[in-house]
């Protein structure tokens, strides 16, 4: 794999840092991507006054922006979340000088890398973080067919019962966000964000219910779910996945303009465990859960192949809480009022960082 450094470390210790991450990642297996080339990562040093962010030629380039701080932060997500955003990363670093590395992701927040014996110790310790994010493969793309049967252009049962379960949602105050993301960016900022990331709202997690053996409704990304009304464009009908183009096949009605899922955890999910009847994803968080060792990015198919494999573990898989690491929970369920009786009296809006 491709990885480049780009920008310059102001101070000494950060020099050094940077030296190392660069070694670091050699020896992890990366090479320095050729001119022209599209890295697979990038550790783009920035200034945290002006951060600079990199440009990518290609979505699948995964970027670390990383920055130093002279002393710990007060509240390390409200110090990394804006630098991600205003550095159009997928993380975001804090280098403190004895204290370690401060991680920011977009889902849930940051968790420290701490010091290690030397500096190059803990830049081993960042790319250990690092690689696997970079190496995960996303499954973003959508193929929309105009297949949909006219009997389901207006929706069905299933289909309201998953926009019930989005006001629900909103009730338990876990929309648009669960942590108050307006106050730690400016409005200028969240734009970037709606803008970067390709949402027209802040609202995390998604649901899903099983329509028939091989095919699911399922909640669009980036969507109000407090306000899902349109089939077809708020709630799609998953009918496929194909995995050599690694496109996710959607049944949709004519004359409509739909948008986007991100679903290969809900198809992978329903594929290898028959009895599951709806899916929630939400970011919170529950005590005593199992969790997956790796906070792979939203819509990658390692995250699905944890969370599915994790599930085969549980007693009931049609009846679980799985915990995503630094992220929030998927939970199974024979529908999605069930999954929330079950689980809403338990919930807890914040995720622990690991």
């Amino acid at each position: 794999m491709g990885y480049l450094v780009v920008g310059d470390a102001a101070t000494a210790p950060f020099q050094e840092l940077v030296a190392e991450l660069r070694a670091s990642l050699e020896r992890a297996g990366f090479e320095h991507a050729l001119e022209g080339e599209a890295p697979e990562l990038v550790l783009n040093v920035v200034d945290r006054e002006r951060p600079r962010p990199f440009r990518r030629r290609s979505r699948g380039t995964f970027v670390a922006a990383i920055h130093a701080l002279d002393e710990p932060p007060p509240d390390a997500l409200r110090e990394g979340y804006p630098m991600l955003v205003r550095a159009l990363a997928n993380v975001s670093l804090a280098f403190v000088p004895g204290q370690g590395v401060w991680f920011t992701t977009l889902e849930r927040g940051s968790y420290l890398v701490p010091a290690a014996a030397g500096t190059r110790a803990l830049a081993d310790a960042v790319v250990a973080r690092l690689a696997p994010l970079a190496r995960s493969t996303l499954v973003i793309d959508n193929e929309f067919r105009a297949d949909l049967e006219p009997e389901l252009w207006d929706g069905d049962e299933i289909t309201r019962s998953i926009s019930e379960a989005g006001r629900r949602l909103d009730e338990l105050d876990l929309l648009p966000a669960p942590f108050p993301v307006e106050e730690l960016v400016s409005e200028r900022d969240l734009r970037h964000i709606k803008r970067l990331y390709g949402v027209g709202g802040l609202s995390y997690g998604n649901l899903s219910a099983r329509k028939d053996e091989t095919r699911f409704w399922m909640s669009a990304s980036g969507v109000d779910k407090s306000r899902l009304e349109t089939p077809g464009r708020d709630i799609l009908l998953v009918s496929g996945y194909d995995d050599v183009a690694r496109r996710i096949v959607l049944s949709v009605p004519p004359g409509i303009e739909p948008r986007r899922v991100d679903a290969i955890e809900h198809w992978k999910i329903y594929g290898e465990h028959p009895d599951v009847g709806a899916i929630l994803h939400v970011h919170a968080w529950l005590e005593g859960i199992v969790a997956t060792e790796v906070n792979f990015p939203c819509g990658t198919e390692e995250l699905a192949s944890d969370v599915a494999a994790l599930l085969a573990e549980e007693p009931d898989p049609a009846h679980a809480i799985i915990g995503l690491r630094n992220h929030g929970i998927t939970a199974t369920g024979s529908s999605l009022d069930e999954i929330l009786d079950r689980v809403a009296p338990r919930l807890l809006r914040q995720v622990p960082m690991a």
